[in-house]
């Protein structure tokens, strides 16, 4: 949980304008903790009611790269994009609230199997290479040390130990932190090395400080950032669906029915809201790691998550808390990139095996997803569209979609799986109903 609260606004900095401001970067990241320990609260208790932990997603990432990139966009300071990106996610989460409310999720997923879920996922994980080894390569001993820290601790050792299983990322950042650090006290690091490590973000930085409604100024609404928003809560909701099953069955609650799946949706609506009313540049949705984590200890019960709740919203208000994530060095970043990014590709493409992969209809339909999910982003990078002035809105509409290779694979996928002829079965529309029992019982032997 850590690790993704802490990555989501690392992630974001640069294409916001902060990554060179700790005190902004620090002041976001507490924001996001603050507003993780709300919306965690409001879920266990008045939403679904299951011992989820709501937390920044991966699936805005994209959304929020491509409206930072809009013309105009570039001369524009860290609180105008950040404005444009709050307005986005404030209307998005309207949309949700009332797709829960209304019962329109189970309508929805009609039209969203394995097929386009696969590659929607994967493209979230795939579209993210760029921040991978270009920040590790920034110095590759420190770098790499973190990427096999991250081996060592998640794969070969996590039967050795249940830290290991429960914390891999965590003891990874912290050992190659600790290396860094020392590193810098006996000089081999300078001031100006990638790898130095500096407190001075931390000593600088106030005690408490308490995150206000709209604190980066009041959002901007504009079509295009709305419309590329909306498909990163698409997929956000798709994703929640499915670890709202894994997680009844891991803390032994009830299956959920329909009336608990929309209350869900509509309270992850009511994270988003207050994410985007709070200014923390990304929506809330369920963390999937906290599913594994109630398999391991065995504990699932919803006053421990909620107990969790009030230690995120605390440390939201520690001011220093958030500023000692900002001595992180880069090389360090960039090796957990790595390993997480790649993680949620593989999570994405896991939905394969209920598909007939011997089937050319499929392999073409997901291939082709795939393919242009991460071919139209980068045409879109070189060769924006321009219609004019009067016709600017569109080109800002198409532009943003075009830039998001999530929406873009999401779309082909969903279109091409609808239409294109095909038996339930090829399809794994038979399997996706018992997909996600499967796979907790996996994870859990």
């Amino acid at each position: 949980m850590f690790g993704s609260t802490v990555a989501v606004p690392l992630l974001i900095s640069k294409p916001l304008g902060i990554d060179k401001d700790p005190e902004k970067l620090g002041a976001l990241i507490a924001t996001m903790f603050f507003v993780s320990g709300i919306t965690t609260m409001l879920q266990t208790t008045w939403g679904n009611r299951l011992p989820l932990i709501q937390g920044g997603t991966f699936s805005f990432l994209a959304p929020t790269f491509a409206i930072c990139g809009m013309a105009g966009m570039a001369e524009a300071g860290f609180e105008v994009r950040m404005q444009h990106v709050q307005g986005a996610i404030i209307v998005g989460a309207v949309v949700e609230i009332i797709v829960g409310a209304t019962g329109l999720v189970g309508r929805l997923l009609r039209f969203v199997g394995p097929i386009v879920i696969a590659p929607t996922i994967a493209l979230i994980g795939l579209a993210l290479f760029k921040f991978g080894a270009p920040n590790a390569g920034q110095h590759w001993p420190i770098g790499g040390l973190t990427i096999v820290l991250i081996i060592l601790f998640s794969q070969y050792l996590r039967k050795t130990h249940r830290a290991f299983e429960l914390y891999p990322i965590l003891l990874a950042i912290v050992g190659a932190w600790v290396v860094a650090a020392l590193c810098t006290a006996t000089g081999l690091f300078p001031a100006g090395h990638p790898s130095h490590t500096s407190l001075a973000n931390l000593h600088s930085a106030p005690w408490i400080r308490i995150p206000t409604p709209f604190q980066w100024g009041m959002p901007t609404f504009g079509a295009a950032a709305i419309i590329g928003m909306i498909a990163g809560y698409i997929a956000s909701m798709v994703e929640s669906i499915g670890d709202y099953y894994a997680c009844a069955r891991l803390s032994g609650a009830p299956t959920p029915d329909a009336k608990v799946v929309n209350r869900g949706i509509m309270f992850e609506g009511i994270g988003c809201l207050v994410a985007g009313i709070m200014g923390t540049g990304n929506g809330t949705t369920s963390y999937s790691e906290n599913i594994g984590a109630i398999g391991l200890t065995r504990v699932g019960a919803r006053r421990v998550v909620q107990a969790g709740a009030i230690i995120m919203i605390v440390l939201g208000l520690v001011a220093k808390f958030g500023a000692l994530f900002t001595t992180i060095p880069g090389p360090i970043v960039g090796g957990m990139y790595c390993a997480m990014f790649g993680m949620i590709a593989s999570v994405g493409l896991s939905n394969l095996q209920f598909v007939d992969l011997n089937s050319s209809r499929n392999l073409f339909i997901i291939g082709f997803a795939i393919f242009m999910g991460l071919s139209v982003p980068e045409y879109f990078a070189a060769n924006p569209l321009t219609f004019g002035d009067q016709l600017a809105w569109l080109a800002n509409i198409l532009n943003t979609l075009g830039n998001t290779g999530m929406a873009v694979g999401a779309f082909s996928a969903m279109f091409l799986d609808n239409t294109i002829p095909g038996t339930d079965e090829e399809r794994g529309l038979n399997a996706f109903n018992v997909m996600k029992d499967e796979t907790i019982e996996k994870a859990s032997a």
